[in-house]
C-alpha cells in the first residue's frame, strides 16, 4: 500500500518518479532544522527540496527560498543568512490551525456575547 501511494500521490513525501530522479541526477546540497533535504542538478539548473513530513512551502525558510529560486547562489550552510535583531524566527503559515491568528474580539478567543443594541429580525 505505501509503494501505491509514492507512486500516485505527491503529498505523502516524494513521489516515485521524484525520488528516482533524485537518486540519478540530484546532489544533495544541505538540510534545515526541520529536516528538509535540499539537492540540485550537475549543472544547477534545477533546484528542489523533499519535505520532512508535511509539504507545505512555507515550510522552507528565507534563506532556502532564496537559494531555491536562484535569487542567492550561497546556500545557509554555506553563507548563513544575516538576520536582524528585529526580525522574528521564520514560522509556517498556521492558517487553518488552532494557532493561526485571531484579531482582538474574535469569537475564536471568547464566548458569544449577548448584545443588547440588535434586535433580530422575527417573521410574523
Amino acid at each position: 500500500m505505501n509503494f501505491l501511494l509514492r507512486l500516485m500521490t505527491w503529498w505523502n513525501s516524494q513521489t516515485l518518479g521524484t525520488q528516482i530522479f533524485t537518486s540519478r541526477h540530484g546532489q544533495k546540497v544541505g538540510e534545515d532544522d526541520q529536516g528538509n533535504i535540499y539537492y540540485r542538478d550537475a549543472a544547477d539548473k534545477r533546484r528542489w527540496v523533499i519535505f520532512n513530513g508535511d509539504m507545505e512551502a512555507t515550510r522552507v525558510g528565507p534563506g532556502w527560498h532564496g537559494w531555491l529560486h536562484h535569487t542567492v547562489d550561497t546556500t545557509p550552510v554555506d553563507v548563513p543568512l544575516r538576520t536582524r535583531p528585529w526580525e522574528k524566527p521564520h514560522q509556517e503559515n498556521l492558517t487553518g490551525t488552532p494557532a493561526a491568528y485571531a484579531p482582538p474580539g474574535s469569537i475564536r478567543l471568547t464566548e458569544p456575547v449577548a448584545r443588547r443594541d440588535y434586535e433580530a429580525w422575527q417573521p410574523e
